[in-house]
């Protein structure tokens, strides 16, 4: 194989032109392992990495047709596709891990289930000391908690209801969970 490179723009063209099975076996051969290790270095568990493989290669099988030997090798392109695919696999391992942290501090904040209730019925889920700490919090932060945890609204229906972006929500929500989870912390110790 004096050209593997040749080889693989051969098989990659059958594959955009006939979809040749063959020729995307040969590919998946090829690149299944490189693709494999850049999973593991970049997000870093086993079944992630075989998840890139498999998103990857789906790509290449169902994109095939956008290659375009004159701009390029095949190695870069199929290597594009893995790159985006894996920044599109990190942002929603992000965005749910932001959804899983609200999740798993919200407990975390309801450390003590005193028997005193506040006046206005928040006290139902609130603890007085839980009060306390969001009275410490930025209003818009404060807002964004008593909309998710006390009014049970989604983050799209505050972000509606407060005529700010989605993103903003986040934000403010993120912030002010790590705020409330130092304030904790520091109370505790």
């Amino acid at each position: 194989m004096d050209n593997p490179d040749g080889d693989l723009k051969s098989q990659l063209l059958l594959v955009a032109e006939q979809a040749d099975k063959a020729a995307f076996a040969a590919l998946f051969h090829h690149f299944a392992p490189r693709i494999r290790g850049y999973g593991l270095r970049h997000l870093g568990s086993e079944a992630n990495a075989l998840e890139l493989v498999q998103e990857t290669m789906l790509l290449v099988w169902q994109k095939a047709r956008l290659y375009h030997p004159d701009k390029g090798a095949p190695t870069t392109w199929i290597y594009t596709v893995m790159r985006n695919q894996c920044f599109d696999m990190l942002r929603r391992r992000r965005a749910s891990k932001e959804d899983l942290c609200a999740e798993e501090l919200w407990p975390v904040l309801e450390f003590k289930a005193e028997e005193e209730h506040l006046s206005d019925g928040e006290g139902a889920v609130l603890t007085s000391q839980m009060a306390h700490h969001l009275a410490t919090l930025p209003e818009a932060q404060q807002q964004v908690v008593r909309g998710i945890y006390l009014q049970e609204l989604s983050q799209q229906e505050l972000a509606d209801l407060l005529g700010v972006p989605l993103g903003t929500i986040k934000s403010r929500l993120r912030l002010a969970l790590q705020k409330l989870k130092e304030q904790v912390e520091q109370h505790h110790d």
